[in-house]
């Protein structure tokens, strides 16, 4: 297995510097908790979204430790689903690591082209022909587009989650892929990888 690259030193930074201050905010509160004139009600909610704010920033942050060793093409997949989240154009881009997917997909039309950001959007643009299904890139290249993964079998029951959330909850759960999920009712931005899924932050970048 490809050795996980996580010297992101800004971004490490933030994340250190975030989390203090929510053990700090948590040390706060204990002290205060013995005084019955203070209500801690709204600093336990701001707490609260502090620590869903460092959710998104450690899977932003650990989105580039997977994608590295894989693929030098991390700028135009963030500058691609940042423009797709704000247009709401729904997105989904495999990228494959070290297992073989061709048994898992259905395979949809051949590309074969430089990962670039222009042309993945090109892509998803609403009405495009190959806009429904998943974009395969493999190291730098767009294998094809159009793809069928398969969907998650234990999250069928899950209402919330859309088509585009399944099937990349499904392919992560058959392989090692790391799947990015840009959804089109919300433009929310999240990956998944290893059967689960993690929201990022809005604008990622390395």
């Amino acid at each position: 297995m490809k050795e996980v690259n996580c010297d992101f030193s800004p971004m490490k930074q933030t994340l250190k510097e975030d989390i203090h201050e929510i053990i700090t905010a948590l040390q706060n509160n204990l002290e205060a908790i013995d005084n019955e004139n203070n209500c801690l009600l709204s600093t336990i909610e701001k707490i609260k979204e502090d620590f869903l704010d460092i959710e998104m920033k450690a899977a932003t942050f650990y989105l580039n430790c997977y994608l590295s060793p894989f693929t030098d093409k991390y700028s135009e997949l963030s500058i691609c689903v940042q423009n797709l989240a704000r247009m709401r154009h729904g997105g989904l881009i495999v990228i494959q690591r070290e297992d073989s997917l061709e048994a898992l997909l259905k395979a949809g039309i051949p590309i074969e082209a430089d990962v670039t950001h222009s042309l993945l959007e090109s892509i998803f643009y609403p009405g495009s022909p190959l806009h429904d299904g998943a974009v395969l890139i493999n190291h730098n290249r767009i294998v094809s587009a159009a793809n069928v993964l398969p969907l998650s079998t234990r999250n069928a029951g899950d209402k919330k989650l859309g088509t585009r959330h399944r099937a990349a909850l499904g392919l992560s759960e058959q392989s090692d892929a790391l799947v990015l999920v840009v959804s089109e009712e919300t433009g929310k931005i999240s990956f998944s990888i290893n059967g689960k899924s993690y929201p990022v932050t809005a604008h990622f970048s390395l």
